[in-house]
């Protein structure tokens, strides 16, 4: 394989076992932990999610940090960060990669990631996350990132595509094109979010099929399913219930094709958690591993206060 301009690889390419399960938590609610452990190999942490502040200094939850290490006796952890504004122009936010220094000298994490995307513009919160132009000049950019990033916290990193709010801006490649190129050129992997495939296409009739054939797959280690809603005719990228058939068919779709997949992750936000309750998340984790025949690899060193749930 062609060496990377990083001159490391994340990963090494060979295929993998079958794909692990993996959720999100992002509050401290032991509760909801207790039902989760016992179906899942994966936990994916937000690091801007679980960050307070405190007399003028961010920092992380110290009780949802205590969580993470008990459940790190047992599970694997990811970092899957919202704040990093990898593409903005005048820089990644710092105050993000702090927060994920803090996260990784507290647990051990598996890899982490970020959306392939902007959060500001000249150091303003946009309050939304917008997809990069894909052009040369912004590949350019984001190669230099991605290397700067890797090499200051040495564990693999990947990156995600996101819902496109905005219409295209005379691109120089395909979607998929761009994505390719990042990986091949850095060496990080990829992140494929079904659900956010499934917006765009909704929203504005974007070619599902013919993304899927051009995407290098191997270097796709994880993939990301939700369920959301619609509002004023425009399908929205949140987290906020059960996956739709039409999004498991597309996973099984994905999964048939020779693939390096190691995590498939349901994302669910704390807020639907707190409308829905704990057994939703539990019963869709039992609905997702029965639909792709995802067995946990046993739990003997789950603490015992957890083990009443498997």
């Amino acid at each position: 394989m062609q060496q990377s301009k990083c001159n490391q690889q994340n990963f090494d390419l060979r295929k993998t076992s079958a794909p692990s399960l993996c959720t999100t938590y992002d509050a401290h609610d032991p509760d909801l932990l207790a039902g989760i452990m016992p179906l899942v190999e994966f936990l994916e942490i937000t690091p801007d999610s679980i960050a307070i502040s405190k007399n003028g200094k961010t920092k992380l939850h110290p009780m949802i940090l205590e969580d993470l290490k008990e459940a790190a006796s047992e599970l694997k952890l990811l970092a899957h960060g919202v704040g990093l504004s990898i593409a903005s122009f005048e820089g990644y936010s710092e105050a993000y990669i702090d927060l994920l220094g803090q996260l990784q000298q507290e647990v051990e994490l598996y890899w982490h990631s970020e959306h392939l995307g902007y959060t500001t513009v000249d150091h303003e919160n946009l309050n939304t996350m917008l997809a990069v132009p894909r052009s040369r000049d912004m590949l350019d950019l984001l190669i230099k990132r991605i290397c700067e990033i890797q090499g200051r916290f040495g564990i693999p990193f990947l990156l995600e595509n996101i819902v496109h709010l905005l219409p295209d801006y005379h691109p120089e490649y395909s979607d998929a094109e761009f994505l390719n190129i990042l990986s091949q050129e850095t060496g990080c992997g990829l992140i494929l979010d079904l659900y956010n495939l499934e917006c765009d296409a909704f929203n504005y009739g974007f070619d599902v099929s013919g993304f899927l054939k051009e995407l290098n797959m191997n270097a796709v280690r994880e993939i990301h399913l939700a369920g959301g809603v619609q509002h004023k005719g425009f399908q929205l990228d949140i987290h906020s219930g059960i996956v739709a058939r039409s999004t498991l068919d597309l996973t099984h779709t994905v999964l048939n094709r020779e693939n390096n997949i190691e995590v498939i992750t349901y994302e669910i936000l704390p807020q639907a958690v707190n409308t829905y309750g704990h057994q939703m998340v539990i019963d869709e984790l039992g609905r997702l591993s029965d639909e792709f025949n995802i067995k946990k690899n046993g739990n003997s060193n789950i603490p015992a206060k957890y083990q009443t749930f498997a």
